[in-house]
């Protein structure tokens, strides 16, 4: 016996079957169960508005209303309590309608006993408890499937995608209807990686923190951190639990710039130091030699005194240009819109961008975004990436795309191009000083606007795709 009594509440228009039921109960357990007796329709309603009773007893015939309509009231409600329908002997149809409708189990009046009737009560509170159960753990799910922050996605190992949280259809920046349509390894920037994916996970059952990029619906990259695990082994069901470690990756980046830029600065200090005291002694020394008579009267002597100089010059001013690119530098800031900048840089790229038949699409942000800039060293930095992305082209062909936008407190400028790209293996060592591919450059032009950027607080980044092109993005805090 239970330490307090169930509470039956019988809707049934038959005074008898009440009575009936009572003993019934009575002869099963004394005490165990309360039973209360509704004789119509809407005083079934009104008692189960009262919300005291653990199981309803139902009569099928109820005047002009059924027990199917009690189960619809029943299905509209919160608590959905268990119901044990009360039919005629050999309505079949009647009871098959009853277990559609909602009904937990069926009883033939006439054939009811005690052991009958405790059996259906105890059946039917433990499916009811069994299924509050479900119901529980179904919303606990949810709740975390909706309101997670993680990126949540079910697919399968025919790589269909079955389902998305709301975070997911956010970041992705599809509709629910578009991404169900999708492949899963269309999500996968580099195919590769996605057939690699789907093959682990339907092999192994799991995949635990692997890296890779990911593609939005308007083809920004991201990278993400995948965990993945198998629900369903026989239909092949997998959960995949997404992190977009995109900003944090370029936090990294930034942050080791940072340490490597001081570490270039550094050396080059040194470098400089080692190197001008011999070449400034190689300079006096030549000088002293050409003053004398006999490299005067001879002019072979003199052609190779000149070799020597001049290239001495060139060292010294290398040194120069290599101690400016990688120092801390003094700004004279104001505050100036980002699109300001942008449009007096490209004023002075007119004529290259002219010359070679770049044509120049540009999305500036209205109104515009507020930056604290040195002006002459900021155009200088934007300058040397939109020469840079110039060169890149061919001529006649070539498309110019700068875009600004804002990211919670930072501004950003994106410069693209659709140039021959920069190799995966030559991405890292781009801002290096004296790094360049082109053969008359110094390599020291982005290695002086990232450190014109460091300055001002800012960082860059570069994607590029060989053969496609190379999109460079400067974040730079907000005024």
């Amino acid at each position: 016996m239970s330490e307090h009594p169930i509470h039956i509440l019988m809707i049934d228009d038959d005074e008898d079957d009440f009575f009936l039921v009572t003993e019934l109960l009575q002869d099963i357990s004394p005490g165990q169960y309360t039973l209360e007796w509704a004789s119509n329709y809407q005083k079934g309603i009104t008692a189960i508005e009262n919300n005291k009773h653990d199981i309803l007893l139902v009569d099928y015939r109820l005047g002009p209303y059924t027990g199917i309509d009690i189960l619809k009231y029943i299905q509209e409600k919160p608590s959905q309590l268990p119901v044990i329908m009360l039919t005629g002997k050999g309505d079949y149809k009647i009871d098959k309608e009853a277990m559609l409708a909602g009904a937990y189990d069926y009883l033939v009046k006439g054939e009811i006993s005690a052991d009958l009737l405790e059996r259906s009560i105890r059946y039917a509170l433990d499916e009811y408890s069994h299924r509050r159960t479900i119901e529980e753990s179904e919303k606990r799910y949810y709740g975390i499937f909706e309101k997670a922050h993680d990126l949540i996605v079910l697919a399968d190992c025919d790589q269909n995608i079955i389902d998305a949280n709301p975070i997911a259809l956010k970041v992705l920046g599809y509709s629910r209807e578009s991404l169900m349509q999708l492949n899963l390894r269309q999500l996968f920037a580099l195919e590769d990686q996605g057939e690699q994916f789907i093959r682990q996970i339907c092999d192994n059952e799991s995949v635990s923190s692997r890296e890779y990029e990911f593609k939005t619906a308007d083809n920004k990259k991201l990278i993400v951190l995948i965990n993945a695990v198998t629900l369903d082994e026989a239909a092949q069901i997998f959960l995949c639990v997404i992190q977009d470690i995109t900003e944090k990756k370029r936090e990294e980046q930034e942050k080791q710039h940072q340490e490597k830029f001081v570490i270039t600065g550094r050396i080059a200090r040194v470098i400089a130091h080692e190197v001008r005291n011999p070449l400034t002694n190689i300079l006096l020394a030549v000088s002293q030699f050409k003053d004398e008579e006999v490299v005067q009267a001879n002019e072979e002597s003199s052609i190779y005194t000149d070799i020597i100089e001049r290239n001495c010059t060139r060292i010294n001013q290398l040194i120069t240009e290599l101690l400016h690119s990688t120092r801390m530098i003094e700004l004279h800031t104001m505050q100036h819109g980002i699109n300001e900048l942008v449009e007096k840089t490209l004023l002075l790229a007119q004529d290259r961008i002219q010359l070679n038949e770049i044509k120049l699409v540009k999305e500036l942000i209205i109104p515009d975004i507020i930056v604290s800039a040195d002006e002459e060293k900021m155009i200088i930095a934007f300058l040397n990436i939109i020469i840079n992305a110039i060169e890149a082209m061919e001529p006649g062909e070539g498309i110019l795309s700068i875009s600004t936008a804002k990211s919670q407190d930072k501004a950003l400028l994106k410069i693209g191009d659709n140039g021959v790209g920069i190799p995966e293996d030559k991405l890292a060592r781009l801002f290096d000083p004296f790094y360049t591919s082109k053969a008359k450059g110094t390599g020291l032009g982005l290695t002086s606007t990232q450190n014109i950027l460091l300055n001002h607080k800012g960082a860059i980044y570069v994607d590029s795709v060989p053969g496609k092109g190379t999109t460079f993005t400067i974040a730079l805090p907000i005024t």
